[in-house]
């Protein structure tokens, strides 16, 4: 190692390390950004390791898999000697911030290196390394983390970065084996990843309805074989054709004894006699393109921690940005460190019930809900009640997920269950029938509504759809779709004073690609949308791959509410998305025009535009393919992609199967509550506010909101919630196109002092 004394070179740098999260750093023309390549690995060894990092450098990354700056384990950095090497090396680069993408390992180095910071600056100064003046000028090192990590497995954020690509790739197996299994009627075996935590395995478990699970966190009670030999059994001689069991790779039992996939289809074989397969999934789950998920995930984390970084003072201690429902957040790095360590702890001590509590609230919400569709059977006694479930509006991807959780909660609260074909047209025509728990078996994967569904509003066909609910004696409602399911309860809810017969519970669940029902952040079938278009843009960027100078407008779905091109828009590096929210004018598509001409003169010779369907009245997409055509004439040519009914389609994606699934169980556990206290005489009355609601997602818990309280919200017009969450995201989208915006519209994540206490029960829903 040179010998030669450092003189400051007072220029912040920002560097990212083992995954690069959809920034560059660029978002801050006045602060340059650095590139460590092999993680801690190349910090340490320096030289060629440690790269500028430019615009173009990390333009077009976002759809690859993996980390392009690489990533690999160092023992050197664990030692201080170590760590005084690295610290040489960014003090050689005048680097005072240090954006860390890992694990709990990784963050705990991170955060040791910055204490020791001092300390490892006077021994550089003592062997004179570096001057005095040097030491002075870069006295402290700003330390954010960012957590990568498939296992979900962090304290203090709702998701990790790379779980749900990782189960993106789980489902897809499942499915393909799915097809293969009830073809030869067959059990799999299946192991995902998961030494220390079974998230995976958990929500794997419950988006594909796995006859039984194993997971680290809760190994199964004593003579688990007997009782799990009994279910497969069950299910077999009730006509199934498949049996599903999931393993997280970590499995134990009550002695903390390893519980392998090998020893359990051993087991089936034995005691049952089924054909039985063995699939370890492996690293094929580490592998892929990023979900639609991750990328915006860890595009808004990216962004967040630039901005921690660039606020950040001496006195503010290392965080870690996480995510809190849908806000970015700034949690104590190392308070979330040690309540992650305080799991493992629980684990290692057998104090199961509270390793799972400790995992947060989603976790545990996950796990209970999964014994219930699993393992609770159908009640013994019938119960006064009745629930009819219906879709309205148009196919969304979860809707069947939602009614088969729906049902079976239903029939283990001992209620009678109807469905309706068709939606509010089917139940003023009588197409009702009861459903038992086998009528809704193998629903979760499927796309679209197995029950169909109409745009029919009840104020069409009122008269029947009293007479029907009479009739069957339907005291309860459960309407799952887009606004038109909104909108028909709320006729019908206004209808009560007429009709004592609608004087019953009445629930909806948020179901439409276009996101646009007030209530809650998310409605179902939005991200499996988001996810069919942004799939579509990277194949229609690759079909460019070998084309110069060429810009595609690409036309998406949602009525007024442009959620899905926006977001779409965000997942694959769009240069603009038109929504009809954000009003704009002939000036900003000059603008626009301009920005794509310049881009030409780049590396980058392609463009990609998004328009949602009703942004504009008159500047349709035929209307900008015009515009770009003429403005770019000689500079670029357009092409037009129009994605339509596509983004309906498709397997619903492990977000919706798993929302669809819990909204469904919340829903019909709301109902059942509401139902008791309305229950008067031998009859269901219900006329207050709150028993007709909107079940959603809001932030990061379930909210149960009157449909009569959210007109006042609403814009009826337009359909549309007045107030929209992720316009906050449009910033984002337009900073990662590159162009010059004021940050002062930003509002940083703040940051949160919590309790261990908090931790572990905020995370997700």
């Amino acid at each position: 190692m040179s010998k030669r004394t450092l003189k400051p070179q007072p220029v912040q740098h920002i560097v990212l390390m083992e995954h690069v999260a959809s920034f560059s750093g660029a978002a801050v023309p006045s602060h340059r950004c650095l590139s460590l390549l092999q993680g801690y690995e190349g910090l340490v060894e320096g030289g060629e390791n440690i790269k500028q990092a430019t615009w173009l450098s990390v333009s077009n990354i976002i759809q690859l898999g993996g980390t392009i700056i690489g990533s690999a384990r160092c023992k050197a950095f664990t030692t201080r000697e170590g760590r005084l090497q690295a610290a040489y090396n960014l003090v050689q680069h005048g680097i005072t911030n240090l954006c860390v993408i890992g694990g709990d390992g990784s963050l705990t180095g991170a955060n040791i290196f910055r204490t020791e910071w001092g300390g490892l600056l006077e021994e550089l100064v003592k062997e004179e390394k570096i001057t005095e003046e040097v030491a002075q000028t870069y006295c402290h090192l700003n330390i954010v983390g960012l957590v990568g990590s498939i296992d979900n497995d962090f304290c203090g954020t709702d998701m990790t970065i790379g779980t749900d690509s990782a189960l993106h790739r789980i489902m897809e197996v499942i499915d393909a084996i799915t097809t293969t299994a009830q073809s030869h009627q067959r059990t799999f075996v299946l192991e995902v990843m998961g030494r220390h935590c079974g998230y995976l395995a958990l929500v794997s478990a419950l988006a594909s309805g796995a006859d039984w699970l194993f997971i680290p966190e809760s190994p199964p009670e004593d003579g688990w074989e007997d009782f799990m030999c009994e279910r497969l059994g069950e299910a077999r001689s009730r006509g199934s054709r498949l049996n599903i069991i999931i393993i997280a790779e970590g499995a134990i039992d009550k002695n903390g004894m390893p519980i392998t996939s090998n020893y359990v289809k051993d087991l089936v074989v034995k005691r049952l006699g089924f054909d039985t397969r063995v699939t370890v999934l492996g690293h094929v789950q580490r592998g892929g393109t990023p979900s639609a998920f991750d990328r915006v995930l860890s595009s808004k984390m990216g962004m967040e921690a630039v901005m921690a970084l660039l606020e950040a003072t001496p006195d503010t201690p290392a965080c870690v940005v996480s995510l809190s429902g849908n806000q970015s957040v700034r949690l104590p790095l190392m308070e979330c460190v040690q309540v992650t360590k305080d799991v493992q702890k629980a684990m290692d001590e057998k104090r199961f019930d509270e390793a799972i509590q400790l995992r947060g609230r989603s976790f545990e919400n996950n796990w209970n809900i999964y014994k219930l569709l699993a393992h609770q059977k159908p009640a013994q006694e019938k119960s006064n009640f009745s629930i009819a479930i219906l879709n309205v509006g148009a196919p969304a991807a979860g809707m069947n997920a939602a009614v088969r959780s729906a049902v079976r909660v239903g029939i283990c609260q001992g209620h009678t269950m109807y469905v309706v074909n068709d939606g509010f047209e089917g139940l003023s025509k009588g197409q009702i029938r009861e459903v038992g728990w086998h009528d809704v078996a193998g629903w979760l994967g499927r796309g679209g509504s197995m029950l169909g569904t109409k745009r029919t509003l009840p104020k069409t066909c009122m008269e029947k759809i009293v007479e029907n609910v009479r009739k069957f004696n339907i005291q309860s409602l459960l309407v799952i779709g887009g606004f038109e399911a909104y909108e028909g309860v709320l006729q019908l809810v206004e209808a009560r004073g007429q009709y004592d017969e609608l004087c019953i519970i009445m629930g909806v669940i948020p179901a439409t690609i276009s996101n646009n029902v007030p209530g809650t952040d998310f409605s179902l079938g939005s991200d499996t949308a988001v996810n069919a278009a942004m799939e579509s843009c990277d194949r229609i960027k690759q079909s460019a791959s070998g084309t110069k100078r060429r810009v595609f407008i690409v036309e998406t779905m949602g009525g007024y509410c442009g959620y899905l091109s926006t977001v779409t828009g965000i997942a694959v590096g769009a240069d603009a998305a038109y929504v009809y929210e954000e009003p704009f004018t002939i000036h900003d598509l000059k603008a626009n025009v301009e920005h794509l001409t310049d881009k030409m003169k780049t590396d980058i010779q392609r463009g990609l535009v998004l328009r949602n369907e009703k942004c504009h009245e008159h500047y349709t997409t035929e209307f900008l393919y015009n515009l770009y055509s003429s403005e770019g004439k000689g500079i670029f040519d357009c092409r037009i992609n129009v994605l339509g009914h596509l983004q309906q389609g498709g397997a619903p994606t492990p977000f919706d199967r798993n929302y669809g699934t819990k909204l469904g169980v919340k829903a019909v556990l709301w109902m059942s509550e509401k139902l008791k206290e309305a229950y008067r005489k031998g009859r269901v009355f219900a006329n207050s506010v709150d028993t007709a609601c909107v079940i959603g997602l809001r932030r990061k818990a379930v909210s149960f909101s009157p449909v009569t309280e959210l007109k006042k919200v609403t814009d009826f017009e337009h359909r549309l919630p007045k107030e929209q969450w992720w316009l906050n995201l449009r910033l984002m989208l337009k900073m990662l196109a590159h162009y010059q915006i004021s940050l002062t519209e930003y509002v940083s994540g703040k940051m949160e002092h919590v309790t261990r206490r908090t931790l572990s029960i905020e995370k997700g829903f």
